[in-house]
């Protein structure tokens, strides 16, 4: 199993380490302070239980847990915490447990035990979600993480370093270039036709040519229309085709 650890006491961050690693066959991936962090690092990658504590800087645990049970493929989430009147909501997010600090050691292996006889219990656990298409994406609007179906996305457009995203109503900008972004998103339903431009094949409504034996691609519901580059043409027909 593939673990991350959300704490941002060092000490406590340090002991818990310790004791997965000494009790556990348990693999601990990365550990984090800070809630944003935990949320841009799962963009990228699966893991299989989170220990998150809930008074973390940027995004609160409850909120992180909050965004994380929209996952198409949600990883467990044990909470190990100081305040004990999160645990109804907790529960309610389907947490898999809820330690309150000071903790002991014992109550941890016991809690160890207990995620490795889930894992026997559950054995494609790790294998389904490394092979999981991902559903949704975490977009940036004014400083929050949106998340997003993927199919509400439109198309993608290129602005330098930087990514503008837009769906039907909002337009979000991410701080990566176009083919970090393109590569977050699944092949089967998204197509980068154009160096400046990824667009969401489904929401195509008319392919019309264009000189150079190109194409430009009206959407449905917007007005904005993507250009197809010569480079990507035969890929594009053969795609669509044509």
């Amino acid at each position: 199993m593939k673990a991350i650890i959300v704490e941002d006491e060092f000490l406590a961050q340090q002991e818990l380490s310790w004791l997965i690693r000494e009790h556990s066959q348990i693999s601990i991936e990365a550990t984090f302070d800070d809630g944003l962090d935990v949320l841009k690092y799962l963009q990228t990658h699966q893991v299989d239980v989170i220990f998150l504590d809930i008074n973390i800087p940027s995004l609160d645990g409850m909120l992180l847990a909050q965004n994380i049970s929209k996952f198409a493929s949600k990883p467990l989430i044990v909470f190990i915490t100081a305040y004990k009147e999160h645990a109804v909501e907790a529960f309610e997010l389907e947490a898999f447990d809820y330690i309150l600090k000071p903790w002991s050691e014992m109550r941890i292996i016991t809690l160890l035990r207990k995620l490795e006889n889930h894992a026997q219990s559950h054995p494609a656990l790790s294998q389904t979600a490394a092979r999981a298409a991902p559903h949704t994406i975490n977009l940036v609007k004014d400083e929050r993480i949106i998340v997003t179906d993927i199919n509400d996305i439109y198309y993608a457009e290129a602005h330098e370093k930087l990514t503008f995203v837009y769906t039907r109503r909002e337009e979000y900008v991410m701080s990566m270039n176009i083919t970090e972004f393109c590569s977050r998103l699944p092949d089967e339903y998204f197509f980068r036709c154009h160096r400046s431009y990824c667009i969401n094949l489904s929401k195509i409504r008319e392919i019309e040519p264009w000189f150079n034996n190109t194409y430009i691609l009206k959407l449905r519901d917007l007005e904005f229309q993507v250009p197809v580059s010569r480079s990507k043409v035969k890929e594009f027909r053969q795609l669509m085709r044509l």
